[in-house]
């Protein structure tokens, strides 16, 4: 039981650390779903959205190199040669889809896993808050 504990936690750490690779690398539209329970295959899906084919490998590129830095390997990695518009990393308790606009659009994962609950993966002070306008010239 501790063991699954483990596991568990790693794999949301995991996600986390991802959702935050991606804000900070610029995506948009990030959602972590929490699939414990729902998926056979999975306990965690980040989704996030590109803006380009260069800007979508970088985020993948630096997902990769912290997992892996973490000790969790991919077991499958897909799309990040470029040209596809969705990029797929596969770390068997985390699954990260990287989308472009038109993909995510089309794919809509969370409408088929709209019944999973989100994780709130950022602290309140990352959530950007409007900023004040001066109206003084």
């Amino acid at each position: 039981m501790a063991k699954r504990a483990a596991r568990e936690d790693a794999a949301r750490k995991l996600a986390v650390a991802a959702a935050t690779i991606a804000r900070d690398k610029n995506s948009e539209e990030i959602v972590v779903l929490d699939l414990r329970g729902q998926s056979p295959v999975t306990d965690y899906f980040v989704i996030c959205t590109g803006s380009s084919g260069p800007q979508m490998r970088t985020v993948a590129g630096d997902i990769v190199a912290h997992a892996k830095a973490t000790g969790h390997k991919p077991y499958h990695i897909n799309g990040a040669e470029g040209g596809g518009g969705w990029i797929l990393l596969d770390f068997v308790d985390v699954v990260v889809h990287i989308f472009d606009p038109a993909h995510r659009r089309y794919y809509d994962l969370e409408l088929i896993w709209g019944e999973s609950p989100k994780v709130r993966w950022r602290r309140s002070r990352d959530v950007a808050r409007p900023r004040r306008i001066d109206p003084r010239p």
